[in-house]
């Protein structure tokens, strides 16, 4: 397997994690799509108790196309081990429920995934774990959150839909000597624009069904890390059953391959699209950490390389205007998902926070003209020219 570690990033994504010459000399990695492995003798059955590397057993365990996605994405993130899900939000919850136990304390922002904080403020109650919800970047709160059965603080950065960045080194010196293991969802970041590992994060969580695969056509989901953590998260995917087929695993390496070109591309679009919006007369506000309106600016530009392709912005404060303009968008599509190469837009108001009322809603941010813009690899242009005859 390619190892890569001293080359660019580029040629990391296209050729790390996977193997050189295979047994059928495919320049992409084969797709084993198998449920099951056969034994060539009784003496290799022998040899698998005993760690016989390169063997697989079942496909709920490990098959090649997934080991080879591992191996890139450990790489890209600069981390010991990694572990593939079929989904982002399997991710999550199986690596907690791996690392939590009944009894124990978790700590959670307020601005989290919306999925992840039903999770810990529901499901894990069912188990008898507790869970404390704090105001992102309220350092002061998060301190006096901890109590002593605290086993995890998690959090995102940037987070959804306003992108507000945690300050890594400020958040790590909390946390530093308790014990306490800090989880950081780096979806939107990706491995390109922040290494929260670098700052002594203990494990990055991704839905690599958003940048990482790039293309809107799979889910999936990687925690990255310390082979000490990461191996117990595994040992409980083979209990729990989240595991990811071979497709959208090799559908994730292909994703991979462009990755650095397509997050340069959603970098600069992202940049271009936030300074057009902020001074359209028509938009109120824009969120973009790019922007130095940002509150998190600062923080951002230290230790984030790019800021992304999510640009949200408020228009007129009436959901009817909102949807009327997003109906008037040609190239642009309607959707709630990221990171892939064509553009998305959103309103959460209506797409996402249909199920709760309109106070609820109001009392988590989420206003009636708040819009969630997902840049694709279009050019700018032409995406700027979609927005500003559809801002009428």
């Amino acid at each position: 397997m390619k190892k890569g570690k001293n080359w660019g990033f580029s040629t990391n994504s296209v050729h790390a994690g996977e193997i050189r010459y295979n047994e059928y000399g495919a320049i992409t990695t084969p797709i084993v799509q198998t449920s099951t492995f056969i034994f060539k003798n009784i003496e290799e059955i022998k040899k698998l108790p005993k760690g016989m590397t390169g063997r697989y057993e079942y496909g709920r365990y490990g098959h090649p196309t997934q080991v080879a996605a591992e191996g890139k994405l450990a790489i890209l993130e600069g981390a010991e081990g990694a572990v593939l899900f079929s989904s982002g939000m399997s991710a999550i919850t199986t690596t907690l429920f791996s690392l939590l136990k009944a009894g124990d304390h978790i700590i959670i922002t307020d601005d989290a995934y919306k999925r992840t904080l039903d999770f810990c403020k529901t499901c894990l109650g069912r188990f008898n774990i507790g869970c404390t919800v704090v105001k992102m970047c309220d350092y002061d709160a998060i301190k006096k959150a901890i109590k002593p059965n605290t086993r995890i603080f998690f959090s995102e950065s940037p987070t959804n839909p306003y992108l507000n960045i945690m300050d890594l080194e400020r958040l790590m010196r909390i946390f530093k000597g308790t014990g306490i293991l800090v989880i950081s969802d780096s979806t939107f970041a990706t491995p390109y624009n922040q290494r929260p590992l670098e700052y002594g994060i203990d494990l990055v969580i991704h839905s690599a069904t958003k940048y990482l695969g790039g293309h809107n056509d799979i889910l999936s989901g990687v925690v990255l890390g310390r082979k000490k953590l990461t191996n117990v998260v595994r040992e409980y995917l083979k209990i729990t059953g989240g595991c990811i087929d071979p497709h959208p695993s090799y559908l994730l390496i292909r994703g991979l391959k462009t990755f650095e070109l397509r997050m340069q591309r959603h970098n600069e679009n992202g940049q271009k699209i936030a300074e057009f919006l902020e001074n359209h007369p028509k938009v109120q506000r824009v969120y973009y950490p790019g922007l130095p309106s940002h509150p998190h600016y600062k923080v951002a530009k230290k230790q984030m390389k790019g800021f992304g392709g999510v640009v949200t912005f408020e228009v007129k404060n009436d959901v009817s205007y909102a949807l009327k303009f997003m109906s008037r968008l040609k190239v642009i599509n309607i959707g709630p998902s990221l990171g892939g190469v064509e553009s998305l837009i959103t309103h959460p108001a209506t797409i996402s926070y249909y199920a709760i009322s309109k106070k609820e809603r109001l009392a988590l941010g989420i206003k009636d003209g708040l819009i969630r813009l997902a840049v694709g690899v279009e050019n700018a242009k032409d995406l700027i020219a979609d927005l500003d005859q559809a801002l009428v």
